[in-house]
C-alpha cells in the first residue's frame, strides 16, 4: 500500500519557513521534500490559496509564511491538503444486498468515522508552533530527505 507522505512534506517546509525571513525556492524546498519543483508548488497551491504562504516569482522570490506559525493548525494544512486519505479501510462491496456484509460494512464505516472525527479534533488542537524542536538553529539547507528503500 503506498502512503500519502504530503502532509508530512508539507509540515516539514512550513515549520522550515518558519524558521527564516527570507523567502525560500521551490528547489530548496522540493529538495527537503525529495521531490520536484513542479510537483512541490501543486502540492503547496492549496495552502497559498488557504493563505498560509505566499509565493513570488522572479529573483529573489519564493516561498514565505503568510502567518506565524502559531496562527496555523495541522487540520489547517490537512484541509489544505485536500484531506488525504487518513486509513486505508474500505469496505469490499458497499452495494450490497447481503445481511452479513451490511453488518460488516456498518461497523467499519461507523468506527473509521468516529476515528476520523478524533483524529481531526486533535488536529485542531495543534499548532504548528508547538511542533518545532527547541534545538532547531535555523534553516538547514543541508537538510534532506531519508531516501526511500
Amino acid at each position: 500500500m503506498n502512503k500519502d507522505t504530503r502532509l508530512s512534506g508539507v509540515l516539514h517546509v512550513l515549520l522550515h519557513l518558519g524558521q527564516v525571513s527570507i523567502p525560500l525556492t521551490s528547489e530548496v524546498l522540493a529538495n527537503t521534500m525529495g521531490t520536484n519543483p513542479p510537483v512541490f508548488r501543486r502540492t503547496m497551491a492549496g495552502l497559498r490559496e488557504a493563505g498560509y504562504v505566499t509565493s513570488e516569482k522572479g529573483h529573489g522570490g519564493g516561498w514565505k509564511l503568510a502567518r506565524p506559525l502559531s496562527e496555523i493548525t495541522l487540520h489547517d494544512v490537512y484541509v489544505a491538503l485536500d484531506r488525504p486519505g487518513l486509513f486505508a479501510i474500505a469496505s469490499r462491496n458497499a452495494e450490497t444486498a447481503c445481511k452479513v456484509e451490511q453488518a460488516v460494512n456498518h461497523a467499519l464505516s461507523d468506527t473509521m468515522a468516529k476515528a476520523e472525527a478524533l483524529f481531526l479534533e486533535t488536529f485542531r488542537g495543534v499548532t504548528l508552533d508547538q511542533l518545532m524542536p527547541e534545538s532547531s538553529q535555523g534553516f538547514g539547507i543541508h537538510c534532506k530527505p531519508v531516501s526511500k528503500t
